[in-house]
């Protein structure tokens, strides 16, 4: 029989990024002596288990890496892990705010070797590859080229970061929360004497968000201070912490399942899973999540589960609202290209705007590393032969189209191995289109779709499982032989009698002939680009393998007009949508409106963040991010008679309730005194009619522990194509809200029961521990009996 003396061993990892002010500025921090390891940081790092590592251990010492921008600009520089083992501090020529002498080792996208960048290929000549290393990060920031003293310096950065990038991603979220609080904790601590007074204690709390009333606050701080000398210290400050991460919700949760004994055992957890709607609710299931997220062993052995192992699941994947089966590649792969939407980007070259950004290989790099599967090449004539890459008639940066041939060969299925499509915005004369087919056959090889599958039916295109690891070229086609009448073939044949259009095809094919080199011509081969002038009638027979590329303009008019007979269109053929050309700042439309009406190649600025790449990440986000997401049935059909603009009456009932948030980030961390005042917003995209958005009220100075208890609903005529967003805002009375941070997933892949929503950034970054807790409710009502 367990009693209540027992206490929960917690779990602890070592604390998120701590930096003092001497740690900024044009001034190195120290690096830790010998004696150091008693200091809270390298504690930190204990519990990871690296302190003793020598590739961590002396990126703690730091090292004077030469960062490299240009062939002009190299300066060395001082860098420096710090000892919370997640942020590494680099030196400036002038001191700058401290949130910009450091980056976040959870925010590195890769770390490559050697010239593995379009930087250090280009200006990095002077320095063995060896001695090298590119630093990539998510979301928009700039990649760091480095160039060590020697090659071994410069592989121990590498093994380092691979080692606390590993460490990081194994951390559960309650680690993560236990770090993150302590960092602030470290950086509260003026003296670093390793107490806390009240005024550090208030200060602490202005710097996780939260304007506690002093009266209040100073009650909980004497309520620890067993001491009574006016400062916390040792089980003093673990307490105070465990009172301020309280979660009365989750305990009120927790105590309505449990009873009076105060602990779950396993048919009281498997009951909370069926209230929850778990499918696979079992008490085998139950009696194994006691062993995964129970901590305190003795209860295990009873098969019991305390408060903190019910956070702990809480805050765990399988809590999540996302879930966690959707995460890996779980849907048929095996139907045809147009079966699918396909991650698509606009201008893929472009780090910027389209009026005078800077073109990249990287841009292609981070657009695969995104899960990208249709890129942009727009090709013009080169200097020397050789064919370039940028948006012509305007200042944007040139790149060499063999260059971009190259980063695709090397990352294009680092991420995902469905095929990749190359389409191309070909402006180039007879003789470059020869050297862009010749790059593509010799630098993609094997890679390189060249002719069609032997195994594939003529009448349906291949799937992405045929095709893994294959690159597909998206282009123009030469016109088609002639037939055995001598007369050339368009796209479909014409009556006999129609003369006057056959002979304009004619004239069309001939001046398309004198532009198109044959060499280029034969490998568009699945995705022949055509202009589409009018929608098939419904007898008319498919062409699979023609590809009609619209702006959106052009596709919202035809959805208008034509919703149903676009949609069947979009079962048999690829449709590419792309921004219009007055999107001078590279800014996006909204997705949704296509993906309504089936088209697979909704391309996008991916350079551009705001809400429309929030869609897009969400609509890709489950099926292993690979790329491919299966439509639903009722765009796939062929004789389908869905139409987004009448999508029928509502069919589901979506309830959210919203309940609280954690730990929501500072919007600007260099001013203790801003404390966000958050309101949260459920925003559904989908058909039009089932497009709408509510909103909590705002909860005044509190971004650490916010309430709402407010319940918001909606009703559903197309849940099948429906986008849920959870958005967190600072309220603000004068002027717009502040984006604090948010989550898109699709409605199919929405748990329900009481989940937790880890928050991201506006780049798509992680800004854990934040989270909102809600509970979430799906009705589907029934059809005619």
């Amino acid at each position: 029989m367990l009693c209540g003396r027992w206490r929960s061993r917690r779990r602890r990892a070592p604390p998120l990024p701590a930096q003092s002010s001497a740690s900024v500025g044009s001034a190195p921090p120290a690096a830790p002596q010998d004696g150091g390891a008693r200091r809270p940081g390298l504690r930190a790092l204990k519990k990871m288990g690296l302190t003793e590592d020598e590739d961590v251990r002396a990126m703690l010492r730091g090292s004077r890496l030469c960062k490299i921008r240009s062939r002009t600009w190299q300066k060395e520089r001082l860098y420096r892990l710090q000892e919370d083992g997640l942020t590494v501090w680099f030196q400036r020529r002038f001191p700058h705010a401290p949130s910009q002498h450091i980056f976040f080792v959870q925010h590195i996208e890769a770390v490559r070797e050697g010239h593995q960048s379009e930087g250090l290929r280009r200006f990095g000549g002077a320095f063995a590859p060896a001695r090298c290393l590119t630093i990539a990060f998510k979301g928009r920031r700039k990649n760091l080229d480095l160039a060590a003293p020697t090659a071994e310096e410069a592989q121990r950065w590498v093994r380092g970061l691979a080692k606390l990038r590993a460490r990081l991603e194994a951390m559960s979220q309650r680690e993560r929360l236990d770090h993150w609080i302590h960092s602030y904790l470290h950086r509260a601590d003026s003296n670093q004497d390793s107490k806390m007074s009240f005024k550090e204690i208030k200060s602490l709390l202005r710097m996780v968000n939260v304007d506690m009333n002093d009266m209040y606050a100073y009650r909980l701080f004497k309520e620890c201070d067993h001491s009574n000398n006016e400062r916390l210290e040792g089980t003093e400050i673990e307490e105070f912490l465990r009172r301020l991460l309280k979660r009365p919700e989750l305990e009120e949760i927790f105590h309505r399942y449990s009873g009076e004994d105060r602990v779950l055992s396993a048919p009281e957890l498997l009951e909370f899973l069926e209230d929850q709607g778990e499918a696979s609710a079992t008490l085998a299931h139950a009696q194994q999540l006691i062993q995964t997220y129970e901590l305190n062993e003795t209860a295990k052995q009873h098969e019991l589960m305390t408060l903190d192992g019910f956070m702990m699941y809480l805050l765990s994947p399988e809590g999540d609202a996302l879930n966690p089966a959707h995460t890996c590649t779980f849907q048929d792969m095996d139907q045809p290209l147009a079966h699918y939407f396909i991650s698509s980007s606009h201008n893929t070259y472009l780090t910027d705007s389209q009026i005078g950004g800077l073109s990249s290989t990287e841009a292609y790099v981070r657009a695969f590393a995104q899960g990208c599967r249709c890129v942009e090449l727009d090709c013009w004539e080169g200097p020397g032969g050789e064919p370039v890459i940028y948006h012509g008639h305007t200042l944007t940066s040139k790149i060499l189209f063999r260059d971009v041939v190259q980063a695709v060969r090397d990352h294009a299925f680092t991420l995902s191995p469905y095929p990749v499509i190359l389409s191309l915005e070909n402006h180039c004369g007879l003789e470059q289109q020869a050297v862009m087919a010749c790059h593509l056959r010799t630098i993609l090889g094997d890679m390189l779709v060249t002719q069609p599958l032997d195994s594939q039916n003529p009448e349906e295109l291949p799937s992405p499982e045929q095709l893994k690891g294959r690159v597909l070229v998206k282009g123009k086609k030469l016109p088609a032989a002639r037939n055995e009448d001598g007369r050339i073939l368009s796209d479909r044949e014409e009556d006999e009698d129609e003369e006057e259009e056959e002979e304009r095809v004619e004239a069309e094919q001939k001046r398309q002939a004198k532009q198109i080199a044959p060499e280029l011509s034969a490998l568009a081969v699945y995705c022949c680009a055509t202009r589409l002038q009018t929608l098939r009638p419904a007898p008319a027979p498919p062409q699979p393998f023609q590809v009609s590329s619209l702006s959106e303009r052009k596709a919202k008019k035809l959805i208008r007009e034509a919703g149903n007979s676009f949609v069947s269109h979009n079962t048999r053929q690829l449709t590419r949508v792309y921004p219009l050309g007055l999107r001078m700042n590279s800014a996006n439309y909204s997705p949704q409106e296509m993906w309504n009406a089936g088209c697979q190649l909704v391309a996008l600025n991916f350079q551009t963040p705001g809400y429309e790449m929030d869609l897009n990440a969400g609509r890709f986000l489950i099926n292993g991010q690979c790329g491919y997401i299966l439509k639903p049935a009722c765009l796939r059909q062929p004789h389908t008679d869905f139409d987004p603009e009448s999508p029928g009456p509502p069919r589901t009932t979506l309830t959210i309730q919203v309940l609280t948030a954690q730990q929501l980030p500072k919007l600007n961390a260099e001013k203790p005194s801003s404390i966000v005042d958050p309101l949260v917003r459920v925003e559904i995209h989908g058909v039009p009619m089932d497009c709408a958005r509510k909103e909590t009220n705002y909860v005044l100075n509190n971004g650490f522990n916010p309430h709402w208890g407010q319940t918001l609903q909606f009703q559903l005529r197309a849940p099948e194509l429906v986008l849920v967003r959870f958005v967190v805002e600072d309220y603000d009375t004068t002027s717009p809200n502040d984006f604090v941070g948010q989550f898109t997933l699709p409605l199919s892949s929405l748990k329900q029961g009481y989940r937790h929503i880890h928050l991201l950034s506006k780049d798509g970054a992680s800004l854990s521990p934040a989270t909102i807790f809600v509970h979430i409710r799906v009705q589907h009502s029934r059809g005619p009996d």
